[in-house]
């Protein structure tokens, strides 16, 4: 039974880091990279559909992302979606294809998407806080139904206690090399 809560709980802490990671992918920090579209949506023919379903996405150079829309009547929707986006960009058409170049980072922008990213990371680590509450919830319960005894459950929270550690260590590393990423000139 510790073993079941024990993994449901890392598992679920696996995910909130891959979803830290995700989210952070998304600040940019004046590079170019594709993933940075893959969460806008696009109005397809009345219906939102993920860019990269209704374009090919590539690097132009190191500043500029190019957008090719498959259908040309898509141009300007994916070029409304991709100003709607809040990413702050700007994107030209150029013939046939979408350039969408990265603006300039300025000392304050980049201030300002630190304390962004710092609170990403809040975020992530109080759930991590949440999924270890749940955890030790479930083991009192197990305790309570007597599936398990008294030193199972102490043993079991002081394991849940170290997923947490190590996750919210992972957690910080992360932070830190976003910051570095960001403050990087």
């Amino acid at each position: 039974m510790n073993a079941d809560v024990k993994a449901a709980a890392e598992q679920k802490m696996q995910k909130s880091l891959e979803a830290l990671k995700t989210d952070l992918s998304k600040v940019r920090s004046g590079r170019a990279h594709t993933g940075l579209l893959d969460h806008v949506m696009v109005d397809y023919y009345g219906s939102p559909t993920p860019i990269t379903q209704v374009a090919n996405i590539n690097l132009i150079d190191a500043r500029t992302i190019g957008v090719i829309p498959w259908e040309k009547s898509l141009a300007n929707a994916v070029e409304k979606a991709i100003r709607d986006s809040g990413l702050g960009l700007n994107p030209m058409s150029v013939g046939e294809t979408i350039r969408v170049p990265m603006p300039l980072l300025t000392e304050e922008r980049r201030r300002d998407l630190t304390k962004v990213v710092k609170q990403e990371a809040e975020t992530v680590r109080v759930a991590m806080r949440n999924i270890r509450r749940d955890a030790n919830a479930q083991l009192k319960e197990l305790l309570k139904a007597k599936e398990i005894s008294e030193d199972d459950d102490r043993r079991g929270q002081e394991e849940i206690q170290k997923l947490t550690d190590r996750y919210i260590v992972d957690v910080d590393k992360i932070l830190q090399v976003k910051e570095a990423e960001l403050m990087a000139v």
